[in-house]
């Protein structure tokens, strides 16, 4: 039995935060069903690389849920959803503030209609202040955070990290805003309302920013590779054009470093003993790497730091992923049938529990694929079901 398989969870969200949250959940057993418009479904469906017209990050976004397609404007469809509400643990949500009191879903009354009903809002910029009504997508509120700042070289205009962190962060942050709620709900048995702003995730991150800002008026800028005010830690070009990432911040791990490259002097220096006085010679320091890198390969300069338990890395791309055997060993990379037949690799369920495992259950379902099997579930007959479609209230097993 997986550790959730017991939740049940409605997910009213889109595109990438709310629903990575309930995905989350459903690789972990919770039973899942997602909300979607007619016809066209998740805007997700349609982002980015598509085969046989669906996206193939669908696969990863929509495993392990149903897909019940809704209008969500009609007064029937809003009725739908309270039932499946006044049963279910978990609503998700990842709308504009205002959406669900629009459709008459507002969450005070549905905590009325369910008193045990846990409510994750993930929003731009959270349900209150003056923001509140801006739209805000997951590389704003990144920006407004604090991230995109940091995240240049120095001189440079700054770019964003290249996938949607800021909404992966709120994401993560509302599953933990879940079982925190889930763990209360045990002794008070009572729901309640998680609110999430993506600009608090992603400022929830910024470690030391705001109290060095305090305290010493210091405001962190763009520092390239480098860590600023850890030493050394950055990235160095090797004699073949590739680059390693090496951590050599720890006092042991200087000194072993030092001997590696050939400069025992400066692993000796009692100024470099520890980070405070590493970070005043960080220039010089990462000059000497710097040219001890160019001396050797990628390859070899692994091969050395490694033998010496210095923390150190290549630069991976998706296809060094895809073939590294520890990926595979850990089960980081998992291989799906498509209902054509074809293959798909796709990513693991993580965290990795020793005794009650997540795992992949189903594929990411068509439009409306449960539709009908929902709405029974929930009471209705063949005939208020067959109503309900031809009316365009409902819809079901629209491929795409």
């Amino acid at each position: 039995m997986e550790p959730l398989s017991k939740l049940k969870v409605v997910e009213m969200g889109q595109l990438i935060a709310g629903p990575f949250a309930a995905k989350t959940l459903a690789d972990f057993g919770a039973d899942v069903i997602k909300i979607e418009p007619p016809k066209v479904g998740d805007a997700l469906r349609k982002w980015r690389l598509l085969k046989d017209g669906t996206s193939v990050w669908w696969q990863v976004q929509s495993r392990n849920k149903k897909s019940l397609s809704l209008d969500l404007k009609e007064a029937e469809a809003q009725e739908i959803v309270r039932t499946l509400l006044k049963e279910a643990d978990v609503l998700i949500e990842n709308f504009r503030p205002g959406s669900l009191e629009g459709w008459g879903l507002d969450p005070q009354k549905l905590l009325e209609l369910n008193p045990r009903l846990i409510v994750l809002r993930i929003s731009g910029y959270g349900q209150t202040g003056p923001y509140r009504d801006k739209p805000g997508f997951g590389v704003v509120a990144e920006a407004m955070g604090g991230l995109r700042h940091l995240t240049a070289e120095p001189g440079r205009v700054p770019v964003r990290v290249g996938v949607s962190i800021g909404d992966t962060l709120a994401s993560l942050h509302g599953v933990i805003g879940i079982l925190l709620a889930l763990q209360e709900r045990h002794s008070s048995g009572k729901g309640q309302v998680i609110d999430i702003a993506l600009y608090e995730a992603v400022f929830n991150c910024m470690e030391s920013l705001l109290p060095e800002y305090s305290a010493f008026g210091e405001v962190r800028e763009a520092a390239g590779s480098a860590l600023p005010g850890i030493a050394p830690s950055n990235a160095y070009e090797c004699s073949d054009g590739g680059y390693v990432l090496v951590a050599g911040n720890g006092d042991s791990i200087f000194k072993r470093l030092m001997k590696a490259i050939g400069r025992e002097d400066l692993g000796n220096d009692s100024q470099l003993e520890n980070n405070d006085g590493r970070v005043k010679r960080v220039v010089e320091l990462d000059q000497a790497i710097g040219q001890w890198a160019k001396t050797v390969s990628t390859d070899k300069a692994l091969e050395i730091l490694d033998s010496v338990a210095v923390p150190v890395g290549r630069i991976y791309t998706v296809a060094d992923i895809a073939n590294d055997p520890h990926y595979k060993s850990r089960g980081n990379i998992q291989t799906i049938q498509m209902h054509d037949g074809s293959k798909l690799d796709v990513p693991g369920v993580i965290p990795k529990l020793s005794r009650t495992p997540g795992s992949i259950k189903t594929l990411a379902p068509d439009i409306g694929e449960n539709t009908d099997e929902i709405l029974r579930s929930i009471g209705l007959n063949e005939s208020q079901v067959a109503s309900l479609k031809e009316r365009g209230i409902v819809f079901t097993n629209i491929k795409e």
